[in-house]
């Protein structure tokens, strides 16, 4: 579809071009029967999809948003080297160039040399400094507050990976963005209630000091420029200064990364290490089960961490299980010893054999473990692109693929520019704009949807699916997915 120069412009302001329908989903919806959402993680749109045919790509973007300013607001004069993580005072990674031209360029190509099957490092994406480097829309200071310099401007070429395939043969979605600003941990909630949950008793040790401004506060002692070294804070805490949890926290059940207490129930994470206490709003899991629908999070690594608290963030072995992936573990109705735990949270290994025998619930969450989940610093690219087409093509064989929608989405950006500007939202979000396919029998073929969407607007497309009340934080003013749908097409 051709753009139209207004809605460039609308994209780069940040404003709505097709908004969603309050309105239910039209009779035909009723023809899908199966919903699998595929979380995976720490990429951005153009990081993946630069120049995908027809959707917004670096080629579109306004000079504005790719020329990268340093943290004065002044233009740098080049994008500073990887930091060597850890060294103070700041030295470049020998892994790296040295320095970069100011602009986006092609990881595997010199002088990166970096193809998508070597592990790069991982940018910071935390919720404040996801905030900071999007600066108002303009996106143009992802340099000024990341930890890895250059490497943030970097993208892959999108021909021949299973992202790109999919896109191509079903709807690509260009203005999808992260429900929340920041990491892992907190759009997993939103993926599953909207919301960011508050502990009135957090710590003051794990609440962020921010500035006049609202942004976290500069250490006396930090560099004045990105090419000195990455930013120093205050304090850049798990929780806002008023207790909101906005970076990763623990569960307060296992498996956590917070041992269980000494001679205590070894289902629990000892309270002393201060995991966020059990939660007990709705979810989108809680609403579907009070209607009778049932569903299931499959994730990879769960049966082996619950016996074995070694593959805990184990980036080195067979298993990489990421306790904060997984947000219906910090909920109170999931706690061990439920019912609601046993039938709805569950083992990848699970997942693919309820998809080949036909027998997957309502509603499919599939969360990929470290090694295969495409996040930076643990799973190559070309792994977590592998695991995508994989559950893709096992779905395809599935005896319910023909009454069946699959939403690929990503959780965060990773820390990695991307030059749209997120449509206005709340304190929360959304965050910046990562790549999503929707694929089902019924959806367009080959077309690239421009209506803008956000994490919240998968919720929002079980709940009409399924005539569910809406969770508070669902952003209703954006897409709910129809536009991708296409029934007798």
């Amino acid at each position: 579809m051709k753009r139209t120069v207004a809605a460039s412009l609308a994209i780069l302001a940040g404003l709505s071009v097709a908004h969603g329908d309050d309105a239910p989903l039209p009779p035909e919806f009723d023809r899908i029967k199966t919903i699998v959402v595929v979380y995976s993680e720490n990429r951005s749109f153009a990081h993946l999809l630069p120049d995908h045919p027809g959707a917004f790509g670096i080629a579109d973007a306004a000079k504005d948003t790719i020329v990268q300013r340093d943290r004065d607001g002044s233009v740098l004069a080049s994008l500073p080297p990887v930091w060597a993580e850890g060294s103070n005072p700041p030295a470049a990674d020998p892994a790296y160039p040295d320095a970069m031209p100011n602009a986006p360029f092609d990881i595997a190509a010199p002088p990166y040399d970096l193809p998508s099957d070597i592990l790069t490092v991982t940018p910071v994406h935390r919720f404040y400094q996801n905030r900071m480097q999007i600066n108002g829309g303009r996106n143009d200071m992802f340099v000024a507050w990341t930890d890895v310099g250059s490497l943030v401007m970097g993208h892959y070429s999108s021909e021949g990976t299973w992202l790109q395939k999919l896109a191509a043969e079903f709807t690509l979605a260009d203005r999808f963005f992260m429900g929340a600003y920041g990491g892992s941990n907190l759009n997993h909630f939103w993926l599953v209630c909207a919301c960011s949950p508050h502990w009135q008793d957090a710590p003051e040790r794990d609440r962020s000091v921010l500035d006049e401004a609202g942004n976290l506060k500069l250490a006396p002692d930090s560099p004045g420029s990105a090419l000195a070294g990455p930013p120093r804070f205050v304090s850049d805490g798990s929780y806002s200064p008023d207790g909101h949890v906005v970076n990763t926290v623990q569960p307060a059940y296992q498996p956590s990364a917070v041992p269980p207490p000494l001679g205590g129930d070894q289902r629990l994470a000892d309270p002393g290490y201060h995991p966020l206490p059990p939660q007990t709003g709705e979810t989108i899991g809680s609403l579907l089960s009070a209607r009778g629908i049932d569903w299931a999070w499959y994730a990879e690594g769960w049966d082996v961490a619950l016996a074995d608290r070694g593959a805990i963030y184990n980036t080195r072995g067979a298993v990489n299980f990421q306790p904060h992936h997984q947000p219906f573990n910090y909920y109170a109705a999931y706690a061990p010893g439920t019912l609601a735990r046993e039938q709805h949270l569950k083992d990848m290994k699970q997942f693919w054999i309820a998809a080949e025998a036909g027998a997957l619930p309502a509603v499919v969450f599939v969360k990929p473990d470290g090694t295969s989940n495409q996040h930076p610093g643990e799973s190559t690219m070309a792994a977590g692109d592998l695991m995508i087409g994989t559950i893709v093509s096992t779905l395809r064989r599935s005896p319910q693929w023909d009454q069946m929608a699959v939403i690929v989405t990503h959780d965060e950006n990773g820390g990695f520019w991307d030059p749209v500007a997120p449509p206005a939202g709340d304190d929360w979000g959304p965050g910046s704009r990562i790549p999503t396919v929707i694929a089902s029998p019924f959806v367009r073929k080959g077309f690239v949807d421009h209506t803008a969407y956000d994490t919240t607007s998968i919720l929002q497309f079980i709940a009409k699916r399924f005539d569910l009340p809406m969770l508070p934080g669902i952003r209703t003013g954006l897409g709910d997915l129809r536009n991708a749908f296409a029934f007798g097409d």
